[in-house]
C-alpha cells in the first residue's frame, strides 16, 4: 500500500497537484488506438501498448517537475473490474493481475522520474456500469461485494490511494468507499455531473457528497468533480456550505457538450486549453480547496499546462 515516501495527501496540504487528462479519448483520436469497451488496461499487455501509454504520461510528469507541483499518477484500470473483464475475455484473477500489473507499471514510470518523491500512484476505479448514465443502481451492500475484487488488488500493491472515477449514483460511491476502509486504503470519490450541475442519478452534488461522507466511520479524504465542463457546475457550486470544502479536485472537460452528445461524436471536441485553464483557475473562489487539477475526456497535456499556467499566476 503506500509507500513510506508519501505521507502527504491533497487534503493535507496547499501544494498544487496535477493529474492528466483524457487519457482514452487521446488514444483514439489523436493515436488512432482501437479501444475495445474503452479499456485503456489492454495496453499493458504488449510493449506496443506501455510504450504508448509512456508517451501518454510523460509529458505530464514532466510538467508537474517543471513547475514543482506533486502528481497524482493514475493508473489505466478505469475499466479493470469484473463485468467489463468478462467482456474483454478476462476472468476475477486476471482482473485481479491486470490492477497489480497497472500498479508496477506506473511505479516503474515513477521511480524513473526526477520528481519521484513528489508523485503519488493512484488506482482508477470506474463505474460497473457506462460512466455517462447511472443506468441500473447497485444499493452500497452490492456495490461494496462487487468492487472489492479491484480494491483489494489495488491495495495489496504499491498504490498510495485509489479513486472511485465517473461516480454517476452515490450507493455506488459508497460500496467502493466501504470496500476501501475495509481494505485500509484511502480513497477519493469523484463524481461526474450533467450541463445542469447534477449527477445523472438525478441528485445533486450537494446531497451526493453529504451522503458519501454520512456512509461509515471512513468516509472519502476527498471528492472531485470529473467529466464536465466548468459551466456546468459553476452556479451550483455558488450555494456554498460545508459540502464544498470537501471539494479539492477538479477533471474537467474541455468541450460543453453534454455526455450524450460526447457519446455520439465522431470528432474529437477540444475546445480551448486557455480558456479552460482560466475558467478552472476561476473555480478557486468557489471551491477554497481546489488543488488538484487535471483533464478528462478530449484534454491532454496542453490543457493541464494551462490549468497550471493560471492557478499559479
Amino acid at each position: 500500500m503506500t509507500s513510506e515516501l508519501h505521507k502527504k495527501f491533497p487534503h493535507q496540504s496547499d501544494t498544487l497537484f496535477l493529474t492528466d487528462a483524457g487519457l482514452e479519448t487521446w488514444l483514439i483520436f489523436q493515436k488512432g488506438v482501437e479501444l475495445r469497451e474503452f479499456a485503456a488496461f489492454e495496453l499493458l499487455e504488449t510493449e506496443v501498448g506501455r510504450n504508448l501509454l509512456r508517451e501518454y504520461f510523460s509529458p505530464f510528469l514532466a510538467l508537474a517537475d517543471a513547475n514543482m507541483t506533486g502528481f497524482i499518477l493514475d493508473t489505466p484500470t478505469w475499466r479493470a473490474n469484473p463485468d467489463w473483464g468478462l467482456k474483454l475475455g478476462c476472468d476475477a484473477n486476471r482482473i485481479a493481475q491486470i490492477n497489480g500489473e497497472a500498479v508496477t507499471f506506473a511505479d516503474f514510470m515513477r521511480r524513473g522520474a526526477p520528481n519521484a518523491g513528489s508523485i503519488l500512484i493512484n488506482g482508477v476505479i470506474g463505474p460497473r456500469g457506462d460512466g455517462y448514465e447511472a443506468g441500473e443502481v447497485m444499493n452500497p451492500v452490492e456495490a461494496e461485494a462487487y468492487h472489492s475484487l479491484q480494491v483489494d488488488a489495488l491495495a495489496h500493491s504499491k498504490a498510495d490511494m485509489v479513486s472511485a472515477v465517473t461516480m454517476t449514483n452515490v450507493p455506488e460511491a459508497i460500496g467502493i468507499t466501504r470496500a476501501a476502509a475495509e481494505a485500509d486504503i484511502p480513497c477519493v470519490v469523484s463524481f461526474t455531473v450533467e450541463t445542469d450541475g447534477a449527477l445523472p442519478s438525478g441528485q445533486s452534488l450537494r446531497d451526493a457528497i453529504s451522503q458519501t461522507d454520512g456512509c461509515g466511520s471512513r468516509p472519502p479524504i476527498y471528492y472531485m468533480i470529473n467529466c464536465a465542463h466548468p459551466d456546468h457546475f459553476r452556479e451550483m457550486l455558488k450555494e456554498g456550505g460545508d459540502w464544498v470544502e470537501r471539494i479539492h479536485g477538479l477533471r474537467a472537460n474541455a468541450s460543453r457538450m453534454s455526455h450524450a452528445e460526447l457519446d455520439q461524436a465522431e470528432e474529437l471536441d477540444d475546445g480551448n486549453p486557455v480558456e479552460l485553464g482560466r475558467l478552472s483557475s476561476d473555480l478557486t473562489r468557489l471551491l477554497p480547496r481546489l488543488n488538484v487539477l487535471g483533464g478528462c475526456c478530449g484534454t491532454d497535456h496542453r490543457h493541464v499546462n494551462q490549468m497550471c499556467a493560471a492557478y499559479t499566476k
